[in-house]
């Protein structure tokens, strides 16, 4: 006797959930790929290795870290969108990829919630402000006072539209005429920075650590809601600017398609590492404070932070690219 027409939809449907979860249940049997949308070095790079390290010894296998920088995370993220959604490659996703990116550009190759299975949040971050040693100004008040006696001579860096974000929030909020200048790499801000060819930037905590702890550079304000550990006496922005809070994130994000189960093991992982205190203290040294949701958590925050930077975008006035 033949299957009906009618059976046959539910028995394929029903096979392709045991192969999935058979999939999930021996997950993983090869080596994983971490995708980073940006340079090695950087502070996205260094918690991915922090965390495939992690990985790699729980699960006894291999994960690899493959940097796919340019285009402001475009590149990268476009390269996990294409991936096969087997399970064994995710995306370092970030609030730039996942949140910031639609309104910076006019156009992307994906779409961050169509072609991704958000999979969980391994922390948070804030941007420091940060002068040369010898600058005029060494506090938020005394560089809008320099900046509205010099109209026009104060110049901010920024490496990424979303980067321009904290600069262009500062000048509305202050009321001040300044004007930004675009750089390739934050290697070429801290560079033109200390040569004063530019006055001042907001830079990742990471990036801004060595330089601050070497008297490089001298931090003014951070971007987060609360001062950063590392600087107990750095004011915040919401100081002098009530709700001035700009804050990213790093989390993980697998292909369409990515098995739910897997998905699951991976937050699983996610939460686990966070909560592992050697694990947290490396993100910690790396300007991130160690944070965890589930599935669904970290699903609805991404939304939310898109309606965030979608906010702040509008009020910077910054014009898709």
């Amino acid at each position: 006797m033949s299957i009906s027409r009618r059976l046959r939809p539910a028995l394929i449907g029903a096979g392709l959930l045991l192969a999935a979860t058979a999939q999930a249940a021996g997950w993983p049997e090869k080596p994983v790929t971490l995708i980073v949308p940006s340079a090695a070095g950087g502070a996205a790079d260094l918690t991915a290795r922090t965390f495939a390290q992690y990985l790699g010894e729980q699960t006894g296998q291999t994960v690899v870290v493959e940097d796919r920088p340019g285009a402001g995370g475009i590149v990268g993220t476009n390269a996990a969108r294409n991936a096969a959604p087997d399970g064994y490659t995710f995306l370092l996703s970030t609030n730039s990829t996942h949140a910031a990116n639609q309104f910076l550009y006019k156009s992307l190759p994906y779409d961050a919630q169509k072609d991704f299975r958000q999979v969980g949040l391994l922390g948070t971050f804030g941007t420091v402000g940060v002068v040369a040693p010898g600058s005029p100004y060494r506090t938020v008040p005394e560089l809008v006072d320099y900046a509205k006696k010099h109209p026009g001579e104060v110049f901010f860096g920024y490496y990424s539209s979303s980067s321009q974000v904290p600069s262009e929030l500062f000048k509305q909020r202050a009321g001040i005429e300044i004007s930004g200048a675009a750089y390739k790499n934050i290697t070429q801000i801290i560079t033109d920075l200390r040569g004063k060819q530019i006055s001042f930037a907001f830079v990742d905590y990471l990036t801004a650590m060595g330089q601050i702890d070497g008297k490089g550079l001298i931090p003014i304000a951070v971007t987060g809601a609360q001062p950063q550990a590392a600087w107990p006496d750095v004011p915040t922005m919401a100081t002098y600017y009530p709700d001035f809070v700009v804050a990213g994130w790093l989390g993980l994000s697998a292909p369409a398609g990515t098995p739910p189960d897997i998905v699951a093991k991976m937050n699983a992982h996610l939460q686990s590492a966070v909560k592992d205190e050697a694990t947290a203290n490396k993100l910690r040294a790396l300007g991130l404070t160690p944070e965890s949701m589930d599935v669904a958590r970290f699903d609805a925050f991404v939304k939310e932070d898109t309606a965030r930077w979608k906010e702040w975008i509008r009020i910077s006035g910054i014009q898709p690219q």
